[in-house]
Formats: structure tokens, C-alpha cells, sequence
């Protein structure tokens, strides 16, 4: 019983643990959540990301990514860079200011926060007075100019913030150097445009809401000239020779205006409504910029007709005669035009529309014809469709790697082949030592393959399961389809789409086997897709197999949706993963749990009323096995279905707090709660009560001297669950093994089930050679059964072999990537279920070690997974253990087969119910979890194993740097990994943290995500993430070996 004892301090093995454990957080992918604000710098070539929360993001080459936090956590509303400098301003709902710095410390450059600003009035002054709209960073880099809702413009001094109040340029003071006409119309109200002179910086061009703008003389305070539009101004452009001026209006059109030294009101030469005579929106800004040859172009956001197209998101794009509205399906937040760098260029030669829209980024290449996209090497938009589910895969061979990207590339052909413009920055990470594999499910019955091995998460390959299944629309049809005659000219662009065609389309499981290319994948109707790679297009018809769960029962009746209706006949398959057999489970419930094994060409699938095994490559079903309960009515409601009785949860809810209380008073005589009670069963049909009961290793004698002990902390006593509890047959995990099942003289073949009411079968399978392989079936016996007397969850199931080390997986010895399971010693089985950890010895099943979990906060298993954690001393040297996160978002790291605590690690927040249900281990330590609808977090618990940006921005360099615009062909992402902050058991964070992203208060996201990852289950807490408020810099680089 020494197991139950508090282990003593091993200084050795606490050095070890230090070389082998460490958490970090390390880098968000995908796109931030509810962006705010844009910024670019045309010297760095370095984008900026603004959001509601607070946070700002930089992004520059493939893997130079940097990110900072303000200390309010207020939105972003501007970010403007300094002309050629390392630095950027942003300004806040808050009417704060706020100083940013890219400095180089160790060799890597860091983003800080400087200094902070509140513009302040005069005393008794109104709010609006200081209320800032504009914000103009002077090319001397030492003035801001600050447009404000009163009319006046400040202007403050940097880096140091002070207000130079001498300097302000009034209304008052505009107003008075006006000719009398103007005077008298009411000209002012709030600043809406400050634009400084292309070529003199001592003029600025000042615009205000009701239609004036004014050219003003920095030296001599004067008004050099003036232009008055019966429009409300939005917005306002200055050619890049200083002598044309471009205003855009509320009324949808924009105007021209020649700039020379009379100070008389000039006609604009040209005023035009783009999408009239009909009234139309109003174009909010406006782009006009030169060319060497041709027209200039004229790109402008809005501006569409209000009756036909108002509700439309679009930026319009005019030159030499073609027009184009690319249409985006969320709110466009803002946009920027790239250009020429170099400000004494006579041309501006735009080259690329960068647009960042509330939901994606998209960049269109203005060089080549028709305008295309340019494919992202970040920024990906993930929740184009929700993310149901996600499966990550370790170290993919080059083979399979090569044709999953061939297969893509032929999906992008729509996409230019400019290289990624933005592309500042040096990424000093080394190149990732694996090739790593991200796939997502998605609502709209997608999966995604994503480039997981460095720093830039970039799509590879996009499945879709749609062709298999008659729906509504036609998966041919373009949604950008019109005619060329349409107007306005509209083009969709970008990839978010949220609507999808069915709810029952939605991926719930994926299983990838890297070494065959088989793929399975199981969605919300019950549907089973078991697919191939094949790298030639093809046409041929899925065959299909019913799978019913319920054969050998009566009386009950699914209530949920119907299953989807397969497409008869021969269908159409582009070159990638094609699907050739069809299972699908009646009743058609939700699919819980998959596991695939391509050696033996056998699937296994769960749902909350049993499982079942199919053999892919003779095309049938082995075997079915309901697991349902009498009194699981629940599970025959289905995630869609809205019948369920309140009056019935209450009684159930009154009849489990009564059982809890009876329980808590008559403890069984006969043994402690939490006692494992196997069974052992020689076929499926017997009557279980000729089944043996096997007996526990421990003896029973001992346990009462268990109560004068005092017990670790992580021990506790485990309250038993009724057999009553809804949803008990839900199968919850599957798992292949070849192990001692009969007996200990010969090994066979497995497949293990564990259910939501703590138990686990096991089934014999007899699998014919290769040679016979399609000549005779795979048979299947019910070899044993365990049920867990607290009937908690079972939500993993590890077999370790005789050197306690888990079994490889299927092909990977063969393909020498793993050594032989030892199959001369004793084998062990690893039940993990919410509650405990048990080792059983194989095939007696007979109980050798426990971990229980504190149930001081309510603790329960949510993931768990074996991995290896390699040593940053010891090259050669690695561990096995499992890596575990709870309901709290704590993950520990649990030793096998001693099931020893070794660290304990805060991940996520406890309230953050749908950031634990998406969480993903990697098989070296590393991990994933959503922290928005539209981003992952990447965490390692390995200290070995990092994927961090480290980068260097030198403004030196980007002075020098002449860019080439006339480079072709996709861009590979470069941009690598290493860690920026740390934190062990027990340590504070060393210096260099990264901030985790910082999220709004907002329950209307969290029940987004909670709705596609855990059906009807309910959450109570935000995304608002935990964040590191140490000096409010952010790290990229501050590493530790």
C-alpha cells in the first residue's frame, strides 16, 4: 500500500523533470478575434492587426510575428507607423494613445510599449473637444497631429507625448482665414481627414465633416488653399504629386480637386457617383494612385447602390476601363493600398490591396489580370466554416507530405503567383525538424489539412464530404457565378462562409493512418466515410453499408434527424482523398468516437447506442454491439432534436442528489468505492452470469489499515454513479491492439470499447493473412468485459507492452519508425476513465496500480494521451508518459506505467468550457486548443519540443531594401519556431512572457464554438483569456534551452 503513501523529494529525479518538462505558450494561429484596426508600414513592410480586446498583432515575413497587450482592455481603433521607423501609435475607444517600440535585445527584436497619452482640454471643456477621430504622424517622426470631434487639431510631440499647445490649429483660427462666404455655411464640425503633402512637409491637408477642406501652412499659420462640397466628406486622398486632391462622400460619389495657389474656391474638375443616379452609400475611403502607364487607379470602400446592394460588403477597384466590386461575405474594418516604397518615386505603381474584413484577410494582386487573391501564408481564416472537431499527426512521411500538397495545388489554381508582398521582417528560427499535420472538421462537412509544423498554420488541402450526399445546392455551383453584363460588376472573394447547406453535414471525428493514406472520417447524421489518396481525378460510386445499432432491440424510436441521403450512382472525385465506402449507423446519432487500423483494413465506430467494426477492404460489417441502457430514453433524442421534458431532467436530477446522499451514508461493506469489478465473457451471447469474476491484486485485508494512513494529496474517495444516469451506453473511445487477450502463451488481434458508464469490452479478432485476406472474413468473439464500480466515463484506453511502453502505431514498425512492442513480457491495460487511472495486468485483468484525481474542486479527465517527452540535455534520452487536462484546464503530466504525478501545469480557464473541449495532444508533448471561434492557441509541455517565432526587424534594413516586383510563384512559408517565455512547476515565468490573447467578455462567442463542439451542453464562462501583465512587452525570443 506504499502506493497511497506521499512520495518523498528525489533530487535526481527533480533535475530530470527540468530537462524534460516545461510549459510554454507559444504562438496563436489563425485570425485574430474581432479585429478593429489596420496599420501598415511601406519601410518595414510590416502589417498590423488591431482588435476589441486590447491586443495588437504584427505580421512580416512567413514566421516573423509579434504581439503585445494594452493594459486597458479597451478596443483598438487606429494604428498608425511612424514613417521609417521601428515604432507605431495606436489610439483606443478610450481616447488613449499609446506608444509601441520594436527593439532588438539578445539578438531578436521585442514589441513594447513606450509611453501612454490622453489628450486632456481645458478646464470645463466638453468631452467631444479631445475627442480624437484622426490621428497624422508627421515624416519628421517627432509630431503627431490629432483631428478631433470639435473641429480643432492638436498636435503633440514625441516620444515623450507632450501636448505643444502653441501649436494648435483651431476652427477659430481656420475660420478666420476664410473668405466671408464660407464663414457664414457652417463649414466646421469634426476633423474627418489630416493628410500631410507628398512632397512638402510643411503643408497639411485638413478635412472636416460637412464638406471643407482646407490646405494649411505649418510656417505661416495660413490658409494656402480652400475647397467647400455640398456633401458630407468621409474621406480624402492626395495625389502623389501634391497637385490633385480626391474627396469621397455620403452621398456615394467623390469628387476632384485641382490643387494650385489662388486661395478663390475652385471647381472640382470631376464629380461622379460610381453605382448612380440611384441614391447609394456612402464611400468611406478612397485610394488614388498613379501609374507609369494607363489611368490611375481608383479604389474606394462602398459606395453601392442603398435600395439593391446596401447590405453588401464591397471595395471597388477601377482602371483602364475595368471595374470590379469584390463582395466579401463579413464587414470590411479597413484597407490599405501597397505601393512603391520609396516616397521620391514619380509613380506610385500599386502593386497589392491588402483588406482586412471582420472574419478573414484578403490580398488582391493588382499587376496581374483580373485581379486575383493571393494565398495566405498566416492569417488563415480557420472558422471559414465552425470547427467541430480537429485530429492532430506527428511526423508525416515525405511521401504522403508531397501528395496531399500536389493534391491542394491543384485546388488553388485560382490564386496568383505573386509572392506574399508583406514580407518584412527576418525569421532566425531554424527550419522545424517534422513535418506536422493539423486537420480540421467543420460544419459544412470540410476537413482541412494544415501545414502544423512551424509558426504559419497554412492550408494544404481542403476535403469535402459534400459530393457524397444529396443536398440542397449543387457543390458545383460558384457562388461568385454573374454574368458579364451584371451591375454592379460584383466578385466574391475570400473564404469564410459560415452558412452551411445541413447541420447533419458536420465532421465530428477524423482518423488519419500516415503510412497507408487512409482516411476516416464521421460526421453528425451517423455517416462514416472511410477514404483514399488517390493523385488522379475519378469517377465511381460509394458504396454503402448500413450499420443498425439496434438489432436485437425493441421498443424504442429515434426521435432526432433523419439520415443524410447518399447520391446514387457513379460521383465525381477531383485528386486527393476520395471516399469508397459509406457506413451508416441507424439510429443516425452523432458519432462519438472513430479509430482506424490500415494494417488490418478494419474501422471501428462508436455512438451513444453502441459500436460497431467494419472491414473496408472486403467491404462489410464484422460486428455490432448496442450498449444502451434501458433508461437511456436521452440518447434517443438526438443533438437536433428539441423534445426533451424539463419535468423529466428535474425528476432525474431530485432522483441523482437522493442516490448521492443514500450512497454517502451506506458505504459497501465489502470493498472501497472505486473498486474495479471485470468480467470475463466467452462470446457476446452468453448470459453474463456465467461469467467469472476476476479478482482484484490487492488484497482486500488490507485495505482497512488504509484509514490510519495519510493519503497524497492527489488521493481521494470516489462517489459510484448509478446504472440509471442517461447516456451510459455512449461510447466514448475505441482502440486497436494486438495483445494477450485469451491467454498469456499467444497474442491476437483486439479492439476495445469504453463507454460513458464506466465500462470496457473487449473483442478477440481474427484476422486472415494477407494471402487469404479477401477469400475469408474477420471474425470477431467477445473476449472480456470490465465495469468500473464508480461507472465513470472511460475516455482513454492504452495497452503497454513488456518493457511498459505503449504499443506502436499500426505500420509504423514496418516502416522502421518504431521498434517491435516487447512481446515476450506481461502486457498492461490503461484505463483511463473522468475520474481514476487503473493498470490492469493482461489477460488476467487483474488491478496493479490506481491514480485517483482530487475531487476537492471537482476535477474530471477531459483529454488524455500518450507521449513522448525527449530530454534538452540527453539527445538519445525520452520518456514515456501521459499527458492529461482536466475540466479546471489543468494538464498534468502522469508517468507510466507507475502512474506517478510528475508536473502540474495552469492551461486554461476553468470557465473556458469550449477551449478544454477542443483541446489536441500531439505525441511529443505539444498541444492545441481554441481560445475564439478563429484561433488556436499552440502550448508545449516538452522542453525539447518548441514551435515559437523568433525574428529580427531592423529598420536599418528595411531603409536599404529595394522590393522586386516582378517575382513569381507561391511563396513557401519559411517562418519556424522557438519558445519566448516559460514556466515550470511551481516557478514563476522567467522573463520574455508571452501574453495570451486577451478576449472580450463576450458569452455570444463562447456559445458559438460550445454549440458545434459539444451539441447541447451549455457554458457559463467567456473567452476572455489569461493574460501576463509583467512590463506589457512581448517577447520573441527570450528562449530557454
Amino acid at each position: 500500500m506504499r502506493r497511497f503513501l506521499r512520495p518523498g523529494h528525489d533530487p535526481a529525479r527533480e533535475r530530470l523533470k527540468r530537462d524534460l518538462f516545461q510549459f510554454n505558450k507559444t504562438v496563436e494561429h489563425g485570425f485574430p478575434h474581432q479585429p478593429s484596426a489596420l496599420g501598415y508600414s511601406p519601410s518595414l513592410r510590416i502589417l498590423a492587426i488591431g482588435t476589441r480586446s486590447g491586443a495588437i498583432k504584427l505580421y512580416g515575413a512567413p514566421g516573423v510575428e509579434f504581439m503585445g497587450l494594452h493594459r486597458e482592455n479597451n478596443a483598438v481603433v487606429q494604428i498608425h507607423f511612424l514613417p521609417g521607423q521601428c515604432q507605431l501609435v495606436t489610439l483606443l475607444d478610450d481616447n488613449s494613445l499609446h506608444l509601441w517600440s520594436l527593439k532588438v535585445k539578445s539578438g531578436v527584436s521585442e514589441l513594447q510599449e513606450d509611453e501612454s497619452f490622453t489628450l486632456r482640454g481645458p478646464p470645463g471643456a466638453a468631452p467631444s473637444a479631445t475627442q480624437i477621430t484622426v490621428v497624422l504622424p508627421h515624416s519628421s517622426c517627432q509630431l503627431l497631429y490629432l483631428g478631433t470631434e470639435s473641429g480643432s487639431v492638436f498636435v503633440v510631440q514625441l516620444p515623450a507625448f507632450r501636448a505643444l499647445e502653441d501649436r494648435t490649429i483651431s476652427s477659430d483660427a481656420v475660420l478666420q482665414r476664410l473668405p466671408e462666404e464660407v464663414r457664414h455655411r457652417r463649414a466646421f464640425e469634426m476633423v474627418e481627414a489630416l493628410q500631410e503633402h507628398p512632397r512638402d512637409p510643411n503643408q497639411i491637408l485638413i478635412g472636416y465633416s460637412r464638406g471643407l477642406v482646407v490646405i494649411w501652412d505649418l510656417q505661416g499659420s495660413c490658409v494656402l488653399c480652400h475647397f467647400l462640397s455640398s456633401q458630407q466628406l468621409e474621406n480624402v486622398c492626395w495625389q502623389r504629386d501634391g497637385h490633385l486632391i480626391v474627396s469621397c462622400h455620403s452621398d456615394g460619389s467623390y469628387c476632384q480637386w485641382p490643387v494650385s495657389s489662388d486661395t478663390l474656391q475652385p471647381e472640382p474638375l470631376r464629380s461622379c457617383v460610381p453605382y448612380g443616379p440611384f441614391p447609394c452609400k456612402a464611400i468611406t475611403k478612397i485610394f488614388w494612385l498613379t501609374t507609369k502607364q494607363g489611368l490611375p487607379f481608383t479604389i474606394f470602400q462602398g459606395g453601392m447602390p442603398r435600395a439593391s446592394y446596401g447590405d453588401r460588403h464591397c471595395i471597388s477597384v477601377v482602371h483602364n476601363g475595368q471595374q470590379t466590386a469584390f463582395d466579401f461575405t463579413s464587414r470590411v474594418i479597413d484597407f490599405t493600398v501597397l505601393i512603391a516604397a520609396d516616397p521620391e518615386a514619380a509613380f506610385d505603381e500599386p502593386y497589392a490591396l491588402v483588406v482586412l474584413a471582420e472574419e478573414e484577410l484578403v490580398v488582391i494582386d493588382l499587376q496581374t489580370a483580373g485581379w486575383p487573391p493571393v494565398q495566405p501564408p498566416y492569417l488563415a481564416s480557420l472558422h471559414c466554416s465552425a470547427i467541430t472537431c480537429s485530429h492532430h499527426v506527428s511526423n508525416i512521411p515525405l511521401k504522403l507530405w508531397e501528395r496531399i500538397i500536389a493534391a491542394g495545388s491543384r485546388q488553388n489554381t485560382h490564386f496568383s503567383t505573386m509572392e506574399w508582398p508583406i514580407d518584412g521582417g527576418t525569421s532566425l528560427a531554424p527550419a522545424p525538424p517534422q513535418r506536422d499535420l493539423l486537420l480540421t472538421g467543420h460544419e459544412d462537412g470540410t476537413v482541412r489539412f494544415w501545414d502544423a509544423s512551424g509558426v504559419c498554420l497554412q492550408l494544404l488541402y481542403k476535403l469535402s464530404t459534400v459530393r457524397v450526399f444529396l443536398t440542397d445546392t449543387d457543390p458545383s455551383e460558384s457562388l461568385s457565378a454573374q454574368g458579364e453584363d451584371e451591375w454592379p460588376p460584383l466578385r466574391k472573394v475570400g473564404s469564410f462562409d459560415p452558412y452551411s447547406d445541413d447541420p447533419r453535414l458536420g465532421i465530428q471525428k477524423i482518423f488519419l493512418c500516415k503510412y497507408s493514406g487512409y482516411l476516416a472520417v464521421a460526421g453528425t447524421a451517423g455517416q462514416v466515410l472511410v477514404l483514399e489518396l488517390n493523385d488522379e481525378e475519378a469517377e465511381h460510386a460509394v458504396e454503402q453499408v448500413e450499420a443498425d445499432l439496434l438489432q436485437d432491440q425493441e421498443g424504442y424510436r429515434w426521435k432526432g434527424h433523419e439520415r443524410l441521403c447518399a447520391r446514387p450512382g457513379p460521383v465525381h472525385f477531383e485528386p486527393g482523398f476520395q471516399p469508397f465506402v459509406l457506413v451508416q449507423c441507424q439510429p443516425p446519432a452523432v458519432v462519438t468516437s472513430l479509430a482506424l487500423h490500415s494494417e488490418w483494413r478494419l474501422v471501428a465506430f462508436g455512438t451513444s447506442h453502441g459500436f460497431g467494426l467494419f472491414d473496408h477492404q472486403q467491404r462489410r460489417q464484422v460486428f455490432v454491439k448496442c450498449t444502451l441502457h434501458p433508461n437511456d430514453q436521452l440518447a434517443l433524442e438526438g443533438p437536433l432534436s428539441r423534445v426533451k421534458s424539463l419535468k423529466k431532467s428535474l425528476r432525474q436530477s431530485f432522483r441523482r442528489i437522493r442516490r448521492s446522499r443514500v450512497s454517502s451514508r451506506k458505504r459497501r461493506p465489502a470493498g472501497p468505492p472505486g473498486e474495479v469489478k471485470p468480467r470475463l465473457a466467452t462470446s457476446p451471447g452468453r448470459a453474463r452470469s456465467s461469467q467469472r469474476q476476476v479478482q482484484e491484486g490487492t488484497s482486500r485485508a488490507e485495505r482497512p489499515g488504509l484509514q490510519n494512513m495519510e493519503l497524497a494529496p492527489v488521493q481521494r474517495k470516489i462517489e459510484a454513479r448509478s446504472a440509471e444516469d442517461s447516456f451510459t451506453g455512449f461510447v466514448r473511445t475505441l482502440y486497436f491492439a494486438d495483445t494477450y487477450l485469451r491467454d498469456s502463451s499467444r497474442h491476437c488481434p483486439s479492439l476495445w470499447a469504453g463507454t460513458n458508464g464506466g465500462t470496457v469490452y473487449a473483442f478477440a479478432l481474427r484476422v486472415p493473412p494477407a494471402e487469404r485476406r479477401m477469400d475469408e472474413p474477420v471474425r470477431a468473439e467477445q473476449a472480456k468485459e470490465i465495469q468500473l464500480m464508480h461507472r465513470a466515463p472511460v475516455v482513454g484506453i492504452l495497452v503497454l507492452d513488456g518493457h511498459s511502453v505503449p504499443l506502436p502505431e499500426p505500420l509504423e514498425v514496418a516502416h522502421d519508425l518504431s521498434k517491435s512492442p516487447d512481446m515476450q513480457g506481461s502486457h498492461q491495460l490503461l484505463v483511463v476513465s473522468e475520474e481514476q487511472f487503473k493498470v490492469f495486468t493482461l489477460p488476467k485483468v487483474s488491478a496493479r496500480l490506481k491514480l485517483k484525481l482530487t475531487a476537492l474542486e471537482g476535477s474530471r479527465v477531459r483529454r488524455v494521451s500518450a507521449a513522448r517527452f525527449g530530454s534538452s540535455r540527453a539527445e538519445d534520452y525520452g520518456e514515456h508518459h501521459l499527458a492529461v487536462l482536466t475540466n479546471l484546464g489543468d494538464i498534468q503530466v502522469v508517468s507510466l506505467p507507475l502512474l506517478k504525478p510528475q508536473v502540474r501545469y495552469s492551461c486554461i480557464r476553468r470557465e473556458d468550457v469550449s477551449g478544454i473541449a477542443s483541446c489536441v495532444f500531439t505525441k511529443y508533448g505539444q498541444g492545441f486548443y481554441l481560445i475564439s471561434p478563429s484561433e488556436f492557441e499552440r502550448f508545449s509541455l516538452s522542453t525539447k519540443w518548441l514551435v515559437e517565432p523568433r525574428c529580427l526587424v531592423d529598420s536599418a534594413e528595411a531603409k536599404n531594401h529595394s522590393r522586386l516586383r516582378d517575382r513569381s510563384g507561391p511563396e513557401e512559408a519559411s517562418g519556424r519556431a522557438r519558445n519566448s517565455g516559460s514556466q515550470s512547476d511551481g516557478e514563476e515565468r522567467r522573463s520574455g512572457p508571452v501574453m495570451e490573447h486577451a478576449l472580450l467578455n463576450d458569452e455570444r462567442v463562447l456559445k458559438e464554438i460550445q454549440s458545434t463542439l459539444e451539441g447541447d451542453r451549455r457554458s457559463c464562462g467567456d473567452w476572455r483569456s489569461q493574460r501576463v501583465a509583467v512590463g506589457y512587452g512581448l517577447s520573441n525570443g527570450g528562449g530557454c534551452s
